[in-house]
C-alpha cells in the first residue's frame, strides 16, 4: 500500500516546477488517504457482514473492531504501533487493551511509548494504564499523538494513541502534510469505528429481536398443537360418555323401563358412570381454566388425614378389585391433622390413584403418607409399565398425554397432573416423580405442615398461603366504601369483602364517592389512583384537608407497583397500600386492621 511518508521524489528527466510537484504530491497523498479509509471500511464490513451471520456476544465484535482498527491504521502509517485505550465511566484511568500486530515482534516492540506531560514514557503495552490527562496532553499537543473514540451519544469510549513514525516525529521535520493527513486519517478512523460498534450493537438487537419472535413463534405454534390437541381429545372424551348416555337412554325408553329387569338396571349403571366421568372431565377443565385465572376458591379448614385417606382409597378400591390389583395404604402414626382444602387435597390423591391404576395391568398400587422436615409427604406408587425420562420433562404440561400399551386407548384429556400440581403450589407445596421403565413409578405430593386454621393470624395466613382465595376469617357487618373504575377488579373485591361480611359500597368515580361521603361514613375507604375523572391522590388529599373525613383509614389499591409509588401515596395522606394484582388475603387483612382501628376511634369520640 502507498504510503504518505514515502512520497516519490522529483524525476530529475522531468521538468516540473515546484507548485506542480506540491499539487502532485497533495493529489498523491489525498488518493492514499482515501485508499486508506477504503481498506479500513472494508475490513470494519467484513466484521459487520460476520455479526449478520453468527450468533456470537457483540463484546467478541467490538473487540474484533478494536484490533481491526488498531492494525489498520499501524499499516496506514508505517508507525511503530498503535494502541487503543479503554475508559470506562467516572475513572480517570483508561487501560491499553488493544495494540497493532503489524511492523514489529512484540518482544520488540514492548517499550515503543509516547511522552507523558511530566516528560516520562508512557508504555503501549496491554493492560497499562494511562491517566486520562496525559491522554488529554497527547490529543492537544501540536504532533497530536491521541485521538478521543465517542459513541453516537457523545460518550467517549476511549482513546487511539499512535506512537509517531520517526518520518513524522515533528512539524519541523518538513512533513506538515503527513502530519495534517495522519490526523485526518485517524479522526475519519474513529468515526467509522464509531459506526460500526453502533451497528454491532443493532445487530445484535436485531438478531435477539429475531430470536424472540423465533421463540415466541414456536410457543405460539405449540400451544396451537396443544390447544388442537386438548380439544380433539376433549371432543372424544365428551363424546364417549355421551354415546353411552344416549344410547343407552334411548334403549330404555324403546323397550320401557322395567325396574325389575338386571340387564335395565346395567344400562343405568352404565349411564351413571358415564355421567360421572363426563362431569369430572368438566370439572378438570373447569378448574384448570380457574386455577389460570386466580379464581379457584380454596376452603382451609383442619383435615383429619387418616380419614380423608381412608376414604379415598374406598372410592378407587373398585376400580383396583376389577384390574386385579392390590391396593395398598401405609400411614406414619404420628400423622394426625392437616390445615388444607379436604376437596382439593382429595381431588389431587384421587388423580394420581386413578392415573396409577389406569397405566398398571398386574401387581399392586399404594399410598404412603410419613411426615418428614416439615411437609406430609402424600406418595402414590404402583408397578405398572414406568414413564421414560423424556415423558417426565412434559409430564405436569397441560394437554400432555402418554403413549402406553396398558391403556387400550387415550383416557383423559391430559389434564389430571397439571391440575394435581397447580392445586399442591396453591398449598404451597409441590409435586415430584420418580419413575423408571418397567419398574414402575412414584408421584409424591409434598402439603407443607401447619397450625390450626383458627390460631393463625391474616398475616401468617398470608405467608403461608399465597396465592390462595381464602374464606376463613371473622365475619364483621362494617361498611366498606370502594372507589374503583375497573369493572372486574371492582366486582371481584366486593365480592370477596361481602363474602367476610362487610357492607360494601361500590362506585366508579370521585363524584360518586363525594354523594357518598354525604349520607354515609365508611370504616375504610378502598380507592384507586387512576380514576375517569381525577386523580385518586388528590382526593386522598382533599380528604385530610376536610376534618369531617380526615379520620377515615384510606386504603390505596392500585396497579402503581414502582418503585416509589408507595411512598407517593403515603405522602399524599393514604393509611396504606396494596399493588395490584390484590393479594386477597392481604387486602383482608388490612381491611379489617384498619375498618377495627375506625371503630375503635368512633367509640372513643362518642365516649
Amino acid at each position: 500500500m502507498q504510503q504518505y511518508s514515502s512520497l516519490p521524489e522529483q524525476n530529475s528527466q522531468v521538468d516540473a516546477t515546484p507548485t506542480l510537484l506540491a499539487t502532485i504530491q497533495q493529489l498523491r497523498a489525498e488518493l492514499w488517504l482515501e485508499r486508506s479509509l477504503n481498506q479500513l471500511q472494508s475490513c470494519l464490513s467484513d466484521r459487520l457482514h460476520s455479526a449478520f451471520s453468527a450468533t456470537i456476544p457483540s463484546t467478541v465484535f467490538e473487540a474484533e473492531i478494536f484490533q481491526t482498527l488498531a492494525d489498520e491504521l499501524n499499516i496506514a502509517l508505517s508507525s511503530s504501533k498503535v494502541a487503543i485505550a479503554l475508559s470506562k465511566p467516572e475513572h480517570t484511568v483508561c487501560k491499553v487493551c488493544y495494540v497493532s500486530h503489524e511492523n514489529s515482534e512484540p518482544t520488540q516492540n514492548s517499550s515503543v511509548g509516547v511522552m507523558s506531560k511530566d516528560g516520562k514514557k508512557l508504555p503501549l503495552k496491554l493492560f497499562e494504564a494511562i491517566d486520562i490527562e496525559n491522554l488529554q496532553h497527547l490529543e492537544n499537543q501540536e504532533l497530536q499523538s491521541a485521538w478521543s473514540i465517542a459513541s453516537s451519544e457523545n460518550d467517549i469510549l476511549g482513546w487511539i494513541i499512535v506512537a509517531a513514525s520517526p518520518l513524522c516525529s515533528s512539524p519541523e521535520s518538513g512533513n506538515e502534510l503527513c502530519v495534517q493527513l495522519r490526523s485526518q486519517l485517524v479522526e475519519s478512523a474513529t468515526k467509522q469505528c464509531a459506526i460500526a460498534l453502533q451497528q454491532v450493537k443493532e445487530i445484535q438487537t436485531l438478531q435477539q429481536r429475531s430470536q424472540q419472535l423465533e421463540s415466541f413463534n414456536q410457543e405460539l405454534e405449540r400451544t396451537n398443537l396443544l390447544k388442537n390437541q386438548f380439544l380433539a381429545n376433549t371432543s372424544h372424551e365428551i363424546r364417549t360418555p355421551l354415546s353411552s348416555i344416549l344410547g343407552f337412554t334411548h334403549l330404555l325408553l324403546a323397550q320401557g323401563y322395567d325396574p325389575t329387569s338386571l340387564r335395565h338396571q346395567e344400562y343405568l349403571n352404565i349411564i351413571l358412570s358415564s355421567g360421572k366421568h363426563l362431569l369430572a372431565l368438566i370439572n378438570d377443565i373447569l378448574d384448570l381454566s380457574k386455577i389460570e385465572a386466580n379464581q379457584l376458591e380454596v376452603q382451609w379448614e383442619t383435615v383429619n388425614v387418616p380419614e380423608m385417606c381412608r376414604n379415598v382409597l374406598a372410592l378407587v378400591k373398585e376400580k383396583a378389585a376389577n384390574k386385579g390389583l392390590k391396593l395398598r395404604f401405609e400411614l406414619d402414626k404420628n400423622v394426625t391433622t392437616l390445615v388444607a382444602d379436604p376437596l382439593r387435597l382429595k381431588q389431587m390423591l384421587l388423580n394420581l390413584l386413578f392415573n396409577a391404576l389406569k397405566f398398571t395391568t398386574k401387581g399392586a398400587v399404594g399410598l404412603e403418607v410419613v411426615s418428614q422436615n416439615g411437609f406430609l409427604h402424600f406418595t402414590v406408587w404402583d408397578t405398572g409399565a414406568g414413564i421414560s425420562k423424556e415423558d417426565q420433562v412434559q409430564l405436569f404440561q397441560p394437554y400432555f398425554q402418554i403413549a402406553n400399551p396398558a391403556v387400550s386407548r387415550d383416557e383423559g384429556t391430559g389434564l389430571g397432573l397439571a391440575v394435581t400440581r397447580k392445586l399442591a403450589e396453591i398449598h404451597g407445596g409441590s409435586v415430584e416423580v420418580e419413575s423408571v421403565i418397567d419398574n414402575g413409578s412414584r408421584f409424591r405430593i409434598l402439603i407443607p405442615l401447619s397450625l390450626e386454621i383458627e390460631s393463625l393470624e391474616p398475616q401468617e395466613l398470608q405467608e403461608q398461603f399465597p396465592t390462595a382465595y381464602c374464606s376463613v376469617l371473622t365475619p364483621n357487618s362494617l361498611d366498606i366504601l370502594l372507589v374503583e373504575d375497573d369493572l372486574p377488579n371492582g366486582q371481584m373485591i366486593q365480592t370477596y369483602l361481602a363474602r367476610l361480611g362487610y357492607q360494601v359500597t361500590w362506585v366508579t368515580s370521585c363524584t360518586s364517592m363525594w354523594d357518598v361521603l354525604t349520607k354515609a361514613n365508611p370504616a375504610v375507604i378502598l380507592i384507586d389512583i387512576r380514576l375517569p375523572d381525577g386523580n385518586g391522590l388528590e382526593v386522598v388529599r382533599q380528604l385530610r384537608s376536610d376534618e369531617q373525613y380526615q379520620m377515615i383509614p384510606v386504603i390505596a389499591q392500585t396497579a402503581m407497583a414502582m418503585k416509589g409509588d408507595r411512598e407517593s401515596c403515603l405522602a399524599a395522606g393514604v393509611n396504606d397500600y396494596i399493588s395490584k394484582p390484590i393479594d386477597l388475603l392481604l387486602l383482608a387483612s388490612l381491611v379489617s386492621k384498619y375498618s377495627q382501628a375506625s371503630v375503635a376511634k368512633s367509640g372513643e369520640r362518642e365516649l
